[in-house]
């Protein structure tokens, strides 16, 4: 996820992470990356970002991962999100 706010910085910095992953909303990126692709995304970042922008990774694991819903899929949001269990 990231918040830049010159147009042009804004234009490269999509660019860069739109090469590591899939776009979920306007600033917020899916990517699925191992250790060294995160650092060499984090490298080129570096390069553009400004102390007046924001810049924010999480890392996921693989449970948290299979739960991610987007607006974008039918199935993301079911009807019946079916029983809690308490254990």
């Amino acid at each position: 996820m990231y918040d830049v706010r010159e147009p042009k910085r804004l234009a490269r910095v999509a660019k860069i992470v739109k090469g590591y992953g899939e776009r979920i909303q306007l600033s917020i990126f899916c990517c699925f990356l191992n250790n060294r692709q995160r650092e060499r995304l984090k490298f080129e970042l570096k390069k553009e970002i400004e102390g007046e922008d924001s810049l924010i990774i999480v890392d996921l694991c693989n449970p948290c991962v299979k739960k991610l819903r987007t607006k974008n899929s039918p199935d993301a949001w079911p009807e019946d999100p079916g029983k809690f269990e308490i254990i």
